[in-house]
C-alpha cells in the first residue's frame, strides 16, 4: 500500500482514512503521530522533534485546527481523533491476542483503562503495564523489550513521548508505537470524554477547556497563531 501525504508547516501528513490508515500501518509497522499544532509550535523550537515526526511511518492530523489548516491549503482531509485510531489498532491486535503495551498517566490510570477495554475486547493481551511516573527510562525500556509487545500505547504527553518512542522503536523495530496523550484517562472512566456532538463538530478540545480553564493559555495564543502561519503559507505559495 502507497502512502500518500500533503505538506503542511513544513510536515508530511498522511492523507488516509482511517480504514486505510489502519491497513497501512498494520503493514508497515512502526511509528504514528498523531499531530496538532502545539506539536507543530514546538517543533519550529526544536529541530530534532520536527525531524523525529517527519521521518515517522504515519502522521494523523488529530487537532481540528490541523483539519482547518489543511482546508484553508485546499486539502479535504478528514481529522483522525487520535484516541479513536488508538483503540481502533487495540480492536485490531485483540482479534489474535497480540501483546499490547500500555505505559504513561498516573499511578492505577493505566490499569484501570486495561480493566475497562477487556470489557469491550475479551482477547485483549496487557503484556505490560507501568504508569507515567517513572525516572529511569532505561529501566522501563528494558522491561518493555522482555515483554516483547506487538503495539505499545504511550500516554506520557508531547513531546515526552515522542522522545521515549524514538528510543523503544530502536529496540523494537517490529512494533507499532503511538502516543496518546490523555487517552488512558478517558479510558479508566476518571475523565469524561466530550459529548458526541462535540466530538463531530472537532470541538474536543472546546469541552476540555470548559472543563478545564487552565487549558485555555495552553491553546490560546498556539490555535490562532498557527491558523495564521497557514494563511501565510497559502499566500506565499501562490505568489
Amino acid at each position: 500500500m502507497e502512502r500518500s501525504t500533503v505538506k503542511l508547516q513544513g510536515y508530511n501528513i498522511d492523507s488516509f482514512n482511517v480504514d486505510e490508515a489502519l491497513r497501512y500501518i498494520t503493514e508497515k509497522k512502526g511509528i504514528v503521530i498523531t499531530i496538532n499544532p502545539e506539536m507543530v509550535k514546538y517543533g519550529k523550537q526544536n529541530p530534532e522533534f520536527a525531524d523525529f515526526v517527519n521521518t515517522s511511518e504515519l502522521v494523523i492530523p488529530d487537532g481540528i485546527g490541523i483539519e482547518i489548516g489543511l482546508r484553508i491549503l485546499g486539502y479535504k482531509i478528514k481529522r483522525i481523533a487520535g484516541i479513536d485510531f488508538a483503540k481502533r489498532l487495540v480492536a485490531e491486535f485483540s482479534k489474535t491476542s497480540q501483546p499490547i503495551a500500555f505505559i504513561g498517566a498516573k499511578p492505577q490510570i493505566a490499569e484501570l483503562a486495561v480493566q475497562n477495554l477487556k470489557k469491550e475486547y475479551e482477547n485483549l493481551n496487557a503484556c505490560y503495564i507501568h504508569d507515567g511516573y517513572f525516572q529511569d527510562d532505561k529501566a522501563v525500556l528494558n522491561e518493555l523489550v522482555n515483554s516483547n509487545p506487538k503495539l505499545v500505547l504511550i500516554a506520557l504527553g508531547s513531546p515526552k513521548q515522542e522522545f521515549f518512542i524514538r528510543n523503544a522503536k530502536k529496540l523494537l523495530p517490529d512494533t507499532i508505537f503511538i502516543g496518546i496523550g490523555g487517552s488512558f484517562d478517558v479510558w479508566s472512566g476518571t475523565v469524561k470524554r466530550a459529548p458526541k456532538i462535540y466530538q463531530k463538530l472537532g470541538l474536543e478540545w472546546l469541552y476540555r477547556t470548559i472543563k478545564e480553564p487552565q487549558r485555555f493559555k495552553r491553546i490560546f495564543p498556539t490555535l490562532p497563531l498557527f491558523l495564521v502561519d497557514v494563511i501565510t503559507e497559502k499566500i506565499c505559495g501562490e505568489k
